[in-house]
C-alpha cells in the first residue's frame, strides 16, 4: 500500500514538472504572440534528470524502506523539481549547476539507503560529527571564500565548486542535541538542570559564535530556534520559549544599534519605502514581484522575477510567486506543511527517544528555515538570507534537505510498530500548531501584497515590469480631435517603443519610461492606454491568463486642435507661463501650452538633468502651476458678482470659494489647487482655474466641465464618448454675466478681455482673461494667458493670434 501511494504521487508530481515543462518551452511564442521565436529547451535536462534522479530514490526506498512514509519522497520530490525547473528559467548555467547538486544529493541519499539504513551511528557519534563540522565551518575564518567575490565569505572551494559548511552544521547540531538528550534521560540524568541545560547551550554558543563572526546571522538565528525547539520538546516547559523569544528581540534591539547589518535590514523590514533603489531595493522588488503574481501568476517564463536580486536563491519563492500567483504559492506552501506533518507523525511514532527527537529536529529546521525566507520574502519578518530547503539554488543546502529526508524516511520505516513512551505530547501538537500558523501567515501576507495592495505597488514609478509589458503590448495612442497622432507606439513585440511626435505638449500629455515612470495624460489614462479599461473584461482576463499581459491598448481621443495648439506653444516660445483656449460651453480644451517645455523622446540622455533643472520643464503650468490672483485679475467676474470692485476680504473669499477655488477641477488629468493660503489676497490659482471662472462670462454665467479626454476607441463599439467628471454649475445670473462681459469688449473684436497683475517673490505675473461674446453665434471660447513676466503687450499679442485664428477655423 505504501508503495502504490508514493508511486502513484510520484507521477502526479511528474505530470505537473511536465506541463511545467512544456509552458516553459512555449514561453517566448506566448510572450511574442508568434510561432517565429527561438523555443527554451534547456530545462529539459533538468526534468529528465529529475525523472531518472526521482525513479532511482523510488525504487531505493521501495526495497530498504517498506514501512515507510509514502507522502515524505513525493512532496521533496516535487519541491526540489520545481525548484530545479525554476532555476533552469532564471538561469541556465546555474540550472545545469542544480542539476548536478541534484544529482549528487539523489545519488548520497540512496547510497545511505543502501548501507546506513541503522541511523544508530548518528547517536554514538554524536560529538565527532559535531565536532567535525564546527571544525570545517570554523575553515571558513581562514579559508572561506564567496562564490560572488564579495560578501560574507561562508563558503570553501575553488574553481566553480563550493560548499557551505554552515548549511550541514544545522543538522549535525539537530543530531547532537538528540542524542545527547536522549542519552541524559535513558541514564536518568534529566533531573539535573545543569545537566541537560549547559552543556548543550555550551555547544549551540560555539556554533553561535562562529556563525556570528563569520556574520551568517541568519543561519546563527535558526540555530536558536533549532536548540530552544528541542529543549522545550524535552522538557516541555514554555518558559523556556518565553525567554528565547525575549533573548532574540533583546538581540535584535542590541544588534540594531550595533551592527551595521543587522541595522540595514531591519530599516529595510521596517519601512522599505523610504530606501526602494538602495539598501531595500531587493525586498521592493520582491514585493512588486509578488504584487505582479496577482491571485494566478504572470504565467510561467512570463514574468520579470530576475528584477529581484538573488531570485534563484534566497528569493526564489518571490519569483515563484510572480509566475504562479497566489495560487502556485498557496500550492508550495501545502508541500511545505505535508514534510512538516509527516515528519511529526514520524516523531511520534518512532521507536525510541533519539528518533522522536531527532525527527521533531528537523522537521524544526525545515519548518522555521522556511519560515525565515518565505517571511523575509514577504516582509513579514527582516531579511536572513538562508535558503527554502529543497527549492533554493545551493548544492549544500540541496545535500543537506536530502539527507535530512533519509533520516525522516528511515525513523518513519517502524517496522515493530511500537512507540516510545510518550509523557507528554502537548509540546509538539504546540510546535505542529506554531509551524501552521507561520505557514498560514505566509498565505495571508501573499494574498494581501498579490491582491489587496497590488494596485498601488504596481502603479510605482519603480516598478520596471510595466514598461517591460509595454515593449510586448502595444499601448494605445494619443489623438488630437481630429484624429491627428500625439504620442503613438512604434515596432514589433519585444521592441515596441513610445514615440511623442509632438513634443512641445509634453508637459500636458506627459511620458511613459522605464526608469522615470509616467507622468502626464500618460499616467491619468494609462488604463485605457494599457488596455486594462474598456476592452471587455473576458479580453483582459483572457490575455491576463494566456500572456500574462494585459490586451493591445486603446487609442484616446483628445479635445486639442493641434493646429492651434502649434500656434499656442510658437507664440509662447521661449516664455515661461501657460495658455489655455477652451470650449467655454462644453469645457473642451482645445489648446493648452505649458512652457518651458521638453522633448521626452531624449529622456533616456536628459531625464536626469530635466528632473533637476530649476525652471521646472516637468511641471504642467496649465493645472498645477499655481500663480496670485492679484487685486485686479478677477476684477470682470467681481463685476458681474457683486457690481463694485471694492470687497473685503471675507467677501472676496467666500467668492473665491463659489468659484472653485478651494478644490480641484473635476478633470482627468494632474491638477492643484491651493490648500496653504486661507486670505483671499493670499490665495493662488492655476490658468485651468482661471479658465473654468473666465468661461461665466462667455457662457451667461454657467460653468463648465473641464474636458481633454474625449473618446476612447473600443474594440467592440468603435469610438465611446467618456462621460463628464461632473456637471457644469451656475455661478453667477446670466443677465450679470453678460452684462460684465459687454463692459471689457475689445474694440473692433468679437471678444472681451481683461488684463491683470500680480506679485510673487519679486517677480511680476501677468494674467490676461478673454472670451467670445455673449452674443456670438459660433463656437464659445474663453482664452487665458498666464505669463511668469511683466509683458502686457505679449499677452496682448498672443490674444489676437489665437482668438483670431480659432474664430476664424
Amino acid at each position: 500500500m505504501h508503495d502504490l501511494t508514493q508511486s502513484r504521487l510520484l507521477r502526479w508530481a511528474a505530470f505537473f514538472l511536465f506541463v511545467q515543462s512544456i509552458i516553459l518551452t512555449i514561453s517566448p511564442a506566448v510572450r511574442e504572440r508568434t510561432w517565429d521565436v527561438n523555443y527554451r529547451l534547456a530545462h529539459w535536462i533538468g526534468f529528465f534528470a529529475w525523472i531518472v534522479l526521482i525513479s532511482i530514490a523510488h525504487r531505493a526506498t521501495i526495497k530498504h524502506l517498506p514501512e515507510r512514509d509514502p507522502y515524505l519522497l513525493p512532496a521533496a520530490a516535487l519541491l526540489a523539481g520545481w525548484g530545479l525547473l525554476t532555476i533552469w528559467r532564471l538561469d541556465e548555467v546555474f540550472g545545469l549547476r542544480q542539476t548536478i547538486w541534484l544529482a549528487i544529493s539523489v545519488l548520497v541519499f540512496t547510497l545511505a539507503l543502501y548501507t546506513s539504513k541503522n541511523i544508530g551511528f548518528l547517536r554514538r557519534y554524536k560529538y565527532v560529527l559535531l565536532s567535525g563540522g564546527l571544525l570545517i565551518t570554523a575553515l571558513t575564518l581562514i579559508f572561506g571564500t564567496n562564490p560572488l567575490g564579495f560578501g560574507p565569505r561562508l563558503w570553501l572551494g575553488c574553481c566553480g565548486v563550493y560548499f557551505q559548511p554552515s548549511e550541514p552544521l544545522k543538522l549535525l547540531l539537530v543530531i547532537y542535541l538528540s542524542a545527547y538528550l536522549a542519552d541524559r534521560i535513558g541514564t536518568g540524568l534529566l533531573s539535573s538542570r545543569s545537566t541537560l541545560f549547559f552543556p548543550t547551550l555550551m555547544v549551540t554558543s560555539l556554533a553561535l559564535l562562529l556563525l556570528i563572526v563569520q556574520r551568517d546571522l541568519g543561519t546563527a538565528s535558526l540555530f536558536i530556534c533549532i536548540f530552544t525547539v528541542i529543549i522545550f520538546l524535552v522538557t516541555g516547559k514554555r518558559r523556556v520559549l518565553i525567554t528565547t523569544v525575549l533573548a532574540l528581540s533583546l538581540a535584535l534591539v542590541v544588534g540594531y544599534f550595533f551592527i551595521d547589518v543587522i541595522q540595514i535590514r531591519v530599516d529595510g523590514w521596517l519601512n522599505p519605502w523610504n530606501d526602494p533603489t538602495g539598501n531595500s531595493y531587493q525586498i521592493v522588488q520582491s514585493l512588486l514581484a509578488v504584487a505582479n503574481g496577482g491571485t494566478v501568476g504572470r504565467g510561467l517564463g512570463l514574468g520579470s522575477p530576475l528584477l529581484v536580486p538573488v531570485a534563484i536563491s534566497d528569493f526564489i519563492y518571490a519569483a515563484i510567486a510572480e509566475e504562479t500567483g497566489l495560487a502556485g504559492t498557496i500550492g508550495l506552501l501545502i508541500l511545505i506543511w505535508l514534510i512538516i506533518t509527516r515528519g511529526l507523525i514520524a516523531s511520534l511514532r518512532a521507536g525510541d527517544r533519539f528518533r522522536r527527537y531527532l525527527a521533531a529536529g528537523i522537521v524544526t529546521y525545515l519548518g522555521i528555515q522556511s519560515l525565515l525566507i518565505i517571511g523575509g520574502n514577504l516582509r513579514l519578518l527582516p531579511l536572513t538570507g538562508v535558503t527554502l530547503p529543497f527549492v533554493s539554488y545551493g548544492g549544500s543546502s540541496l545535500l543537506t534537505s536530502f539527507i535530512a529526508l533519509f533520516i525522516l524516511l528511515v525513523i518513519s520505516n517502524n517496522e515493530d510498530n511500537e512507540p516510545a513512551q510518550l509523557d507528554d505530547p502537548r509540546p509538539y501538537s504546540l510546535l505542529a500548531g506554531v509551524l501552521a500558523l507561520g505557514l498560514a501567515a505566509c498565505a495571508l501576507t501573499t494574498a494581501w501584497w498579490a491582491i489587496i495592495r497590488a494596485p498601488d505597488l504596481l502603479n510605482r514609478t519603480d516598478n520596471p515590469r510595466r514598461a517591460i509589458t509595454d515593449r510586448y503590448v502595444p499601448r494605445g495612442e494619443l489623438l488630437d480631435r481630429n484624429n491627428q497622432p500625439i504620442n503613438i507606439t512604434e515596432g514589433i513585440s519585444g521592441t515596441y517603443t513610445r514615440v511623442y511626435t509632438y513634443s512641445d505638449i509634453a508637459p500636458i500629455t506627459g511620458y511613459t519610461h522605464p526608469v522615470y515612470g509616467q507622468a502626464g495624460l500618460e499616467a491619468t489614462l494609462d488604463d485605457y492606454l494599457r488596455g486594462l479599461q474598456g476592452n471587455p473584461a473576458s479580453l483582459i482576463w483572457w490575455d491576463r491568463l494566456i500572456y500574462g499581459t494585459p490586451p493591445p491598448g486603446l487609442d484616446v481621443r483628445l479635445s486639442i486642435d493641434i493646429t492651434l495648439q502649434s500656434h499656442a506653444d510658437e507664440l509662447l516660445g521661449e516664455h515661461a507661463g501657460a495658455i489655455i483656449l477652451m470650449n467655454a460651453k462644453t469645457g473642451e480644451i482645445v489648446a493648452i501650452a505649458s512652457h518651458p517645455t521638453y522633448d521626452p523622446n531624449k529622456l533616456d540622455s536628459e531625464g536626469e538633468a530635466l528632473s533637476q533643472d530649476s525652471s521646472a520643464p516637468l511641471v504642467n503650468r496649465a493645472t498645477q502651476g499655481l500663480y496670485p490672483i492679484g487685486t485686479t485679475t478677477m476684477l470682470p467676474l467681481i463685476r458681474a458678482e457683486f457690481g463694485a470692485e471694492e470687497l473685503t476680504d471675507s467677501e472676496l473669499n467666500l467668492f473665491y470659494e463659489k468659484l472653485g477655488l478651494h478644490q480641484a477641477p473635476a478633470i482627468n488629468m494632474p491638477v492643484s489647487f491651493d490648500t496653504e493660503h486661507n486670505s483671499a489676497k493670499d490665495l493662488r490659482m492655476s490658468p485651468l482655474q482661471a479658465s473654468l471662472t473666465a468661461a461665466l462670462l462667455s457662457n451667461h454665467g454657467v460653468m463648465p466641465v473641464p474636458r481633454i479626454a474625449m473618446a476612447v476607441n473600443t474594440p467592440q463599439q468603435g469610438w465611446v464618448v467618456l462621460s463628464e467628471e461632473n456637471q457644469p454649475l451656475e455661478v453667477i445670473q446670466a443677465e450679470a454675466a453678460d452684462e460684465a462681459a459687454l463692459s471689457f469688449i475689445v474694440e473692433g473684436k468679437p471678444y472681451w478681455s481683461h488684463i491683470g497683475q500680480a506679485n510673487v517673490d519679486k517677480t511680476i505675473v501677468t494674467w490676461l482673461l478673454a472670451g467670445t461674446l455673449p452674443n456670438w453665434s459660433g463656437t464659445p471660447l474663453v482664452l487665458v494667458i498666464t505669463l511668469e513676466e511683466s509683458n502686457i503687450l505679449l499677452a496682448q499679442e498672443i490674444r489676437n493670434n489665437i482668438l483670431d485664428a480659432a474664430l476664424n477655423q
